[in-house]
C-alpha cells in the first residue's frame, strides 16, 4: 500500500512518503502561501514523488471541515481555503483515495500509534498549540461524534469571564492556548505600561514563545501568567478526566515547552476538582513526537480509515 501523508497548515505545508510500517521516510515542506499558490505546490510535490498505481492519503488540516465530502471549511489560520474539495481534488488527479481529518484528531491518532499514547485503549490528545482541540480515542477507536466535532473542547467555557477563545470570552482555548496567552500577556503589558523583559518592538508583537523565554529568565509576571494558565489547564482536564475516565491525557505544543511552569497550579487544581479515582488512573504526559508530529498525524490517518491502526 502506497501511503502519501498531506499535512496542511498555517504556515507550512508537508507531503510525506511512509514505508511499509507506516513510519514517513521522504518528508518535503514548504511554506503556506495564498491557496492557489499552496495547492499547485502541494500538487507538484505529490507528482514528484512516486505515488504508484493506487495511493492512500491521509490529510492532515485544521477545522472547521466537512470529513465526510471531505471539503476544508475556512479555517482561520487558513485565509481563502474556502470550500476546497480536497478529498475529490487528489482523487481526480492522482487516482486512488484519499480521507481528510481535523489535526487534533489526526495528532490523537499518530500518538496512539507511534508516541506517548502507545499501547492506550483510552486517549485524550489536545493541541494546545495556536488554539485548543482535542482528539478522543475510546476503546481503541478514534470517536467523532455525529457529525465529525467530537474534541471541539477549545468552545467549552471554564469561566464567566475571560479571554477570548474559540470565539467565547472564559473559554478552554481562550486561557489554554498559544493565542490566549499572547492575548493575556498583551493585556498585562498594556496596565504595565512596559514589560521590558518581552523586548516588544509593540503591545501586537507579544507572544506566548516570548512569555515562556520570559519565564525562562525568572520574570515575574510571566510566570504569574502561566501559573493562572496551569490553574486553568488543570480545571479543564478535570471535566475531561471526570467525563471520559481516559487512561491518558496528551498534550502538544506549549505543554512540551512550558511542562514545568504549568504543572504546579495545573496539579492542584486537579486536585480540587477531578474525582480521586480517575485522576489517580489517568496519566498526564507531554507529546512525544515533536516537531515531526504532522508527519505521523497525516500518515497516520491513512493507516486508520484503512483498518491499520495500532
Amino acid at each position: 500500500m502506497n501511503i502519501i501523508g498531506v499535512d496542511i497548515g498555517g504556515t507550512k505545508c508537508a507531503v510525506i512518503r511512509a514505508d511499509r510500517h507506516g513510519i514517513p521516510r521522504d518528508v518535503r515542506q514548504f511554506p503556506t502561501t495564498g491557496v492557489r499558490e499552496t495547492l499547485k505546490k502541494l500538487y507538484a510535490t505529490i507528482q514528484e514523488m512516486d505515488t504508484g498505481g493506487h495511493p492512500v492519503f491521509g490529510i492532515s488540516c485544521g477545522g472547521p471541515l466537512d470529513t465526510h465530502k471531505g471539503v476544508i471549511l475556512s479555517p482561520p489560520n487558513l485565509p481563502g481555503w474556502d470550500g476546497i474539495a480536497i478529498v475529490k481534488q487528489l482523487e481526480r488527479r492522482f487516482g486512488g483515495e484519499a480521507y481528510l481529518m481535523n489535526d487534533a484528531n489526526a495528532g490523537a491518532l499518530a500518538e496512539w500509534a507511534y508516541g506517548a499514547a502507545k499501547g492506550c485503549k483510552n486517549v485524550v490528545f489536545l493541541t494546545f498549540g495556536t488554539g485548543m482541540g482535542a482528539g478522543i480515542i475510546l476503546d481503541n477507536r478514534l470517536y467523532e461524534g455525529t457529525s465529525g466535532y467530537a474534541g471541539e473542547v477549545g468552545h467549552v467555557r471554564l469561566a464567566a469571564d475571560g479571554p477570548v477563545g474559540y470565539g467565547k470570552a472564559g473559554s478552554f482555548e481562550g486561557f489554554c492556548s498559544g493565542g490566549g496567552i499572547a492575548r493575556m500577556a498583551q493585556e498585562r503589558a498594556k496596565a504595565l505600561g512596559v514589560w521590558a523583559s518581552l523586548k516588544p518592538e509593540s503591545i501586537e508583537d507579544i507572544t506566548a514563545r516570548k512569555v515562556a523565554e520570559a519565564a525562562e529568565q525568572g520574570d515575574a509576571q510571566a510566570l504569574e501568567l502561566l501559573a493562572t494558565v496551569g490553574r486553568y489547564l488543570g480545571l479543564g482536564l478535570s471535566l475531561l478526566i471526570d467525563v471520559l475516565n481516559p487512561q491518558i491525557i496528551v498534550i502538544g505544543s506549549v505543554y512540551v515547552r512550558c511542562q514545568r511552569f504549568l504543572e504546579p497550579t495545573m496539579r492542584q487544581a486537579l486536585q480540587e476538582e477531578a474525582l480521586a479515582q480517575p485522576l489517580r488512573d489517568c496519566r498526564i504526559v507531554p507529546a512525544a513526537l515533536g516537531d515531526e508530529i504532522g508527519s505521523y498525524a497525516a500518515v497516520a490517518v491513512a493507516r486508520y480509515r484503512k483498518g491499520l491502526g495500532p
